[in-house]
């Protein structure tokens, strides 16, 4: 090649083509990439947007319903991690296609916008900040100055401001009299506890966490210590006892409401060998070196069911085993009815001799029909694989009776009690009454070592209990209430691991009685807690009542007393 303008000019002609065709290649591959992307954003989008409205009907359908199954709790649980993980999914392929879509630097197809739930504004309560973004002093068009204004839009962006602490004094000013020479000044302020010099809202606050949200004092420690603030364990712990004795006056109170019931919910422990289920709560005991396996019992008090006017109320209980003596204790002198699981350690509380009198047992339908479920869940018995039993049409069908009379305690949800009994009457006895005939002619024909006919001897011999919710409308066909008053213990005791002591165990176990309280009266626990500390040690006894959860106003003035 002789270098001849020709030559040059067919290179750089064939130069600029290779370029051409490279920037195309290069174009395309962005545009290629983009459109999955797109595609990626719009099909995470989609399945986001799917599990919201799922996690919504099924919200809607327990408001409406109540609980279907013993499994919806867990259902809903699942839904909202679930629907946590794909929204996170969502937004970063959402911003991974907006940023595939830049490099492509073409319009690839239309514009991807992903469809989310629409956004509830913010609370009006919350106090609104302006700021306000500087406006031109000319116009850009001509650069003229005289701009009027036509309005303004209003973007909100909700933020948090870092939890601030601060110390009050508290002045106390001393005067001596002219004349007399006598010194006066006024009497020192009430603290919540002693010795701590601690303020209601940050006592509230360490108790919440401690019991209601299940932090230990030695992470809390350490969070405030974070912050800036020496607030060692023994401190923490010291308050913990004080607060938690000049609480005791309305867990006393409390206990008298809850144990004035006409009916209880009750929940027992697990026997040994026994599958947990939610409601099934242990709490490990530090003793000696080693832990040793406490228990919660709880009493729920509710008659919004049957139209009672009463205030609800749950009271707990700590011991260290799950002997019989305890429910024979606590439920000393009660002589009601009680909803529970067929536990064998009430059987005492049944006895036709017992002093003051036998308890009315009233047994649990949804802890009958899991025996069944469990035995007609397909969805379950693949996840167990070879070792699931055999799915039993028997039990399917079991389900299937036993659902019919949760479909009418739907209805009658709230009724009073003599309403409830004559839809039950007329509906609810056919239909019992058909259950028993089914599974005695059935249970006949079975092996007594097959797993239904478990299941139906749980129920054949004990008819008469069972069928207790028709002969009187206060009683409920679960037991739910105290299942659902547990499960905090069950959760929380895989933040604390075990409690320090039998004292400790109790303590939890008394705090959780006000804490639990609060919230079957839609009342805020922290809230409450931090206005009843402020109060209480001057509140006179026969005013007590005034600061219980059901009756409680929070007082006018702020809560700066002490701190």
């Amino acid at each position: 090649m002789d270098g001849s303008p020709e030559d040059i000019a067919a290179l750089k002609a064939a130069l600029a083509a290779a370029e051409q065709r490279a920037d195309l290649a290069e174009r395309h591959a962005a545009a290629v990439e983009a459109e999955a992307a797109r595609v990626k954003a719009e099909a995470s989008g989609t399945q986001a947007l799917i599990a919201h409205l799922t996690l919504e009907i099924e919200k809607l359908r327990r408001e409406l319903y109540g609980s279907r199954s013993e499994r919806k709790a867990r259902l809903l649980d699942q839904l909202e991690m679930q629907l946590d993980d794909l929204e996170a999914a969502a937004t970063e392929d959402e911003l991974a296609a907006e940023q595939a879509a830049a490099r492509a630097k073409t319009v690839v197809r239309s514009s991807f916008e992903r469809q989310r739930p629409a956004k509830k504004p913010f609370p009006p309560h919350l106090p609104r900040e302006r700021v306000v973004v500087p406006a031109p002093t000319a116009c850009p068009c001509c650069g003229s100055a005289r701009l009027s204004k036509l309005g303004e839009d209003i973007t909100e962006t909700l933020e948090v401001i870092p939890r601030q602490w601060k110390v009050i004094q508290t002045v106390r000013e001393k005067f001596s009299c002219r004349e007399c020479e006598r010194i006066s000044q006024p009497p020192a302020p009430f603290h919540p506890t002693p010795r701590g010099h601690l303020g209601p809202n940050l006592l509230a606050m360490v108790l919440f966490e401690k019991f209601g949200q299940h932090q230990p004092l030695n992470r809390q420690s350490e969070r405030y210590a974070r912050e800036g603030i020496d607030l060692s364990l023994s401190t923490l712990a010291d308050q913990v006892g004080a607060c938690s004795f000049a609480l005791r006056p309305l867990h006393d109170l409390i206990e008298r409401h809850v144990l004035a019931a006409e009916r209880l919910h009750g929940r027992a422990c697990p026997r040994a060998g026994h599958r947990p289920d939610p409601g099934d709560t242990t709490v490990p005991i530090l003793a000696k070196g080693k832990t040793v396996t406490g228990r919660i019992w709880v009493y729920v008090r509710d008659d919004r069911p049957f139209g009672g006017a009463a205030p609800p109320a749950a009271l707990f209980y700590a011991s260290r085993d799950r002997s019989g003596d305890h429910p024979e204790r606590h439920l000393a002198g009660y002589g009601g009815i009680l909803q529970a699981d067929a536990y064998g350690g009430y059987g005492r509380l049944y006895r036709p001799d017992r002093s003051p009198g036998p308890v009315t047992e009233a047994l649990c339908w949804a802890h009958s029909r899991r025996k069944f479920f469990e035995l007609a869940d397909i969805a379950g018995s693949a996840r167990r694989g070879k070792a699931a039993a055999p799915i039993s049409p028997l039990a399917l069908e079991a389900v299937t009776r036993i659902d019919t009379l949760f479909d009418i305690e739907r209805t009658i949800n709230g009724l009073p009690a003599a309403a409830r009994l004559a839809v039950r009457r007329e509906t609810s006895v056919p239909i019992l009454g058909d259950l028993e005939e089914w599974i005695l002619i059935e249970r006949a024909r079975l092996s007594r070592h097959a797993p239904v006919a478990k299941a139906m001897d749980y129920m054949l011999t004990r008819w008469e209990s069972f069928a207790r919710f028709l002969h009187d409308g206060r009683v409920c066909l679960t037991n739910n209430t105290a299942e659902r008053a547990l499960r905090g213990f069950a959760l929380g005791r895989k933040a604390w691991l075990f409690a320090g002591s039998d004292r400790g165990a109790e303590r939890a176990a008394a705090m959780a009685t006000l804490i639990m309280t609060a919230k079957l009266n839609d009342v805020d626990p922290q809230a409450w807690l931090a206005d009843v500390l402020a109060r209480v040690a001057n509140m006179p006894q026969t005013r007590l009542d005034e600061l219980l959860p059901w009756n409680w106003k929070a007082a006018d003035e702020p809560l700066a007393l002490a701190s």
